[in-house]
């Protein structure tokens, strides 16, 4: 907030040196008011800040506009009273309410920053006749998953991972299932071979006494 302050104090005497001149309106007064702070939706593209001004003991002439910006420990100038760039900002004003605005085009994140709007009567000696407002906090938000989008993402994700479950362990039963059938197969071959070897390999007593009960 010091720094702010700092630039704010600078800025100041930048404005005074642009827009010194002699006058004879030395008891003028100005009064420059803005909004706080001002949100755009990340889904914004134009936006504008509003500024207003109260001017007492001044010329009937207009007054000179001028915008800048404050980021970080520097300033920019955008309107003074030429815009730098004409299809990024654009000044409007009403003199029947002496009302200002910025139209800000081509919205992004990176314009968030300190706007301060700028009043001067340059006809005038008076040094309350050049005024700035307290300056308008603009921010546009990033966009966000919705929460729809977080539900389907939930839910996705937990039928994926019971689909891995299922297939892991389909594999794991049939690999049980598969050993059982081989542990199976192995012991009945194991079976009918010791059977087929008692058939063949009979005692030779049991032959002798069936051929004398023949004769």
């Amino acid at each position: 907030m010091a720094s702010f302050n700092k630039l704010k104090n600078m800025l100041m005497l930048a404005f005074d040196w642009i827009l010194y001149g002699a006058g004879a309106a030395d008891t003028c007064q100005v009064t420059v008011t803005q909004p706080r702070l001002q949100e755009a939706d990340y889904s914004t593209h134009t936006v504008f800040l509003t500024c207003t001004f109260s001017a007492s003991g001044c010329s009937s002439s207009p007054p000179q506009v001028l915008w800048f910006r404050f980021l970080t420990n520097k300033h920019e100038d955008l309107c003074t009273p030429g815009c730098t760039d004409n299809q990024k900002y654009k000044v409007h004003y009403s003199s029947s309410e002496n009302n200002i605005s910025l139209q800000i085009n081509n919205l992004t994140v990176e314009d968030n920053a300190v706007y301060i709007c700028g009043i001067a009567f340059s006809d005038s000696s008076s040094p309350r006749s050049k005024q700035t407002g307290d300056g308008t906090v603009l921010t546009k938000t990033e966009k966000q998953h919705s929460n729809g989008n977080f539900i389907f993402m939930i839910i996705t994700s937990s039928l994926l991972f019971l689909y891995s479950t299922t297939v892991f362990t389909f594999f794991v039963v049939y690999k049980k299932i598969s050993s059982g059938r081989k542990l199976f197969r192995a012991i009945a071959q194991e079976l009918q071979k010791q059977r087929y070897a008692e058939h063949c390999q009979q005692p030779d007593d049991l032959e002798d006494d069936t051929v004398y009960q023949n004769r």
